[in-house]
């Protein structure tokens, strides 16, 4: 992993073998960013999708392994009240399946790099979001307040 900041803005530039969230949030850690969002692309060769199955109170797991595009990502880091730190990531994946082009998204346990993937991260100005914790999916959200 390699970043730079320009501005407010931390540019990410990851290499094969680095796993995505992991280095975002080294990234802010490093940099003492408690909050932010970011979006980014790349070319990855694992990625572990979840759903949240509201009958089953809990977060059903995909992993896909091969070449995968990345062709969204998107994101947030947040801080608890002990400065621990979550993220919350979205993203899009497509992929061949035999002579077929297919795409996967969803709810981003961890993406493992192929070849490169290039993130921009941006931190909140002004202020601090937090986490709220939700006792019905065990997962956090946004505060605030």
């Amino acid at each position: 992993m390699e970043y730079r900041k320009y501005g407010e803005a931390v540019y990410i530039r990851l290499d094969r073998g680095n796993e995505i969230l992991g280095c975002i949030l080294e990234a802010c850690k490093a940099e003492g960013i408690l909050s932010a969002t970011f979006s980014g692309i790349g070319g990855c060769s694992e990625a572990q999708i979840q759903t949240f199955i509201p009958e089953a109170n809990a977060f059903e797991t995909r992993t896909l392994r091969g070449m995968l595009e990345l062709v969204s990502l998107t994101g947030n880091v947040f801080t608890d009240e002990g400065n621990g730190y979550h993220q919350h990531v979205h993203a899009v994946f497509a992929y061949k399946d035999g002579e077929q082009h297919r795409v996967a998204a969803g709810h981003i346990k961890s993406i493992t790099v192929l070849y490169t993937a290039e993130i921009e991260l941006r931190p909140v100005v002004g202020g601090t979001i937090r986490m709220k914790y939700d006792p019905e999916t065990g997962t956090g959200f946004w505060n605030l307040k």
